[in-house]
């Protein structure tokens, strides 16, 4: 494991080369000795897996390859994180959390609890891109939200408790709890019987 920083790595972790755990943000890029990542106990890294400082990681967290997780992360307990997704700073996410392949999180995104988005999703944190930094608006996704492959959430966009979002969806507006969105835009209709989780 390549280090940077202080790093705190719980009991029971796995990790399998190469992984980097505590890389500079560009802010710490020229400190000597700075916070780097604290993860929990049990946790699987799997090769590939990039961790930035400033991150907080929970008990019994798993990345597929290839993950990235920026600076001022913080993610909860019994997270995975498929191959390859990208979760960029400042952001957080809740316990029980699944995040499939390829999945980009922006900047910014606040996600809950017991939330699963789906292979090749993405958040947006930048209406107009490329924007100032102080425009950047991540979404916030409610606890038990669904989020299907292939997806994408503009910026700002409150996806609510126990909504889904339709594969391929494009969501623009703010999606109620417990309400289905579907299609390009996003239109919003109720939950089918037996989608509620």
């Amino acid at each position: 494991m390549i280090e940077y920083g202080r790093n705190a790595l719980g009991e029971g972790a796995r990790v399998f080369e190469p992984v980097t755990v505590g890389f500079p943000s560009r802010d710490r890029m020229n400190e000597r000795d700075y916070p780097g990542a604290t993860i929990g106990k049990n946790a699987v890294l799997r090769s590939g897996t990039i961790i930035y400082c400033d991150v907080t990681i929970g008990e019994n967290f798993q990345s597929g390859h290839n993950v990235l997780i920026r600076e001022k992360t913080t993610i909860g307990n019994g997270v995975a994180i498929g191959t390859a997704a990208v979760i960029e700073g400042d952001c957080t996410i809740g316990d029980d959390v699944r995040l499939q392949s390829l999945v980009y999180i922006p900047t910014g995104a606040r996600i809950g609890n017991r939330v699963f988005i789906g292979p090749n999703a993405v958040l947006t944190n930048d209406r107009y891109p490329p924007g100032p930094h102080e425009g950047l608006r991540g979404p916030v996704i409610g606890d038990d939200a669904v989020i299907g492959a292939n997806a994408t959430i503009l910026p700002g966009v409150a996806v609510g408790e126990g909504a889904f979002v339709a594969a391929g969806a494009v969501v623009t507006k703010d999606v109620p709890p417990g309400m289905l969105a579907v299609g390009a835009p996003a239109r919003f209709r109720p939950l089918p019987p037996g989608a509620v989780r």
